[in-house]
């Protein structure tokens, strides 16, 4: 890993920047939506926990369902065209939507909405992921991962702010029409990116058992290195209580005392946002420390833990008195997960940099499919689990968070237990090597 820095690859990389640009675009408008979806499932079923939920989860599990395949298609067609390709289906899918109103079939509509947008990010992200290696050196790869991160957490931050307002103000149509141009004018700024990969010189026509075998090929390769198959679950560490997390994140924006609710996400979601982007950006130097590399991934996830636990305590809209002064806990909430989910970006990037540098680029596609089914997968049980548990009455709203934060410092733990020896070993028979 290297130390290219963060101004030097914008301004030499001119791809990288155009491709960086496209995707704040698209994102920042994508917030919009998610927010209007969270809203209208909550106002077709009398704010059900369990329907609110079932927006994550319905996204997470139609993204783990898809990715495979569409993991496949990043290493068989143009990268590039599939993500053009992916923000003209994401602009016609909602200008659909608004001109048939399609958004009156109460969950139904909200559902198909969800199932129908992450299909066209399905195709998105594995081409972007495997699309990154093919712009970008070795060197830079660590500094374009994190950007990455840092912009996809700030277009969350101000997407997610911005659409609530915007939500409060104008109402959901005018959300969707915003984020259905900044669709159109991502596609444009892609149009003008060079081909990149992958080298289709030696594929067979897409033949059924072509695809099938290719998918196959694809996971005995992951399952066949180690290295890179625990990489592919590092993800799923975090999300299998960062899905419950951010769900909860809704329930907690209604008691936290930030106004409106379609305000208070998008306060909360804001504080997720700059916190993913923040801990990356911030936390680059630790990544290129080799003695620390092989724990990193492991410290990352509990400490994403810890800050859940100490939210679980708090009394969210109340005063704090510490030594005479008074500070409101809601500002203390939105510090903690805003450490959180700083955490959970570092997890994301250290993992995505370390499977780039590792998997080979003819499937580079495929083992992007696989990392995001691992963390979308595992996103979205954790998320339909809290709401089970909260639509019966299981356990309190506290108690659901304090259980996800035990999950991931259990999980954090495991990783410094089980996967940090293999790692170490690994790095050092790496620096032997290069010497």
């Amino acid at each position: 890993m290297s130390d290219v820095g963060y101004m030097e690859i914008l301004r030499n990389n001119h791809s990288f920047r155009r491709l960086f640009l496209a995707g704040e675009m698209s994102l920042i408008g994508d917030w919009f939506t998610v927010i209007a979806l969270f809203i209208l499932a909550g106002e077709a079923s009398d704010n059900s926990p369990l329907a609110i939920a079932g927006v994550l989860a319905t996204r997470s599990f139609s993204l783990a369902a898809m990715t495979p395949f569409t993991g496949m298609l990043a290493d068989r067609y143009s990268r590039k065209g599939l993500m053009v390709f992916s923000d003209l289906a994401s602009c016609s899918v909602l200008i659909i939507v608004l001109q048939f109103n399609l958004l009156e079939y109460g969950l139904v509509s909200v559902y198909f909405l969800a199932v129908t947008m992450v299909a066209t990010r399905a195709v998105f992200d594995p081409a972007e992921y495997a699309y990154l290696p093919n712009i970008c050196t070795d060197e830079e790869l660590l500094t374009a991962n994190a950007l990455n991160s840092g912009g996809w957490s700030l277009a969350l931050g101000i997407g997610a702010s911005i659409g609530g307002l915007t939500i409060a103000k104008y109402g959901i149509t005018t959300a969707l029409m915003i984020d259905a141009m900044t669709f159109l004018i991502a596609a444009i700024f892609i149009m003008t990116l060079p081909h990149g990969g992958p080298d289709t010189t030696k594929r067979k026509p897409a033949t059924l058992g072509v695809v099938v075998k290719e998918i196959t090929d694809g996971w005995k390769y992951i399952l066949g290195k180690p290295e890179i198959r625990r990489l592919v679950g590092a993800k799923a560490l975090w999300s299998s209580g960062g899905g419950a997390q951010i769900f909860l994140l809704i329930l907690i924006g209604t008691e936290a005392g930030f106004g409106d609710i379609a305000a208070g996400i998008g306060i909360l979601f804001m504080a997720r946002g700059f916190g993913s982007g923040f801990g990356p950006l911030a936390g680059r130097k630790l990544m290129t420390k080799k003695k620390l590399q092989p724990y990193l991934i492991g410290l990352a996830v509990g400490t994403s833990g810890i800050s859940y636990m100490v939210i679980a305590q708090m009394e969210w809209s109340k005063l704090l008195l510490i030594m005479g002064v008074q500070l409101e806990w809601s500002k203390l909430l939105l510090i903690m997960i805003f450490i959180g989910h700083a955490a959970s970006g570092f997890n994301w990037v250290q993992s995505t940099t370390l499977t780039q540098e590792r998997a080979g680029d003819e499937w580079m596609g495929r083992v992007a499919g696989a990392d995001v089914l691992a963390l979308t997968l595992m996103m979205g049980l954790s998320a339909i689990t809290a709401g089970y548990i909260l639509e019966n009455e299981l356990l309190q709203l506290r108690e659901v968070i304090a259980l996800s934060a035990i999950i991931q410092i259990i999980l954090g733990i495991g990783w410094i237990l089980v996967a940090s020896p293999k790692e170490k070993l690994l790095f050092e028979k790496s620096s032997s090597f290069n010497q």
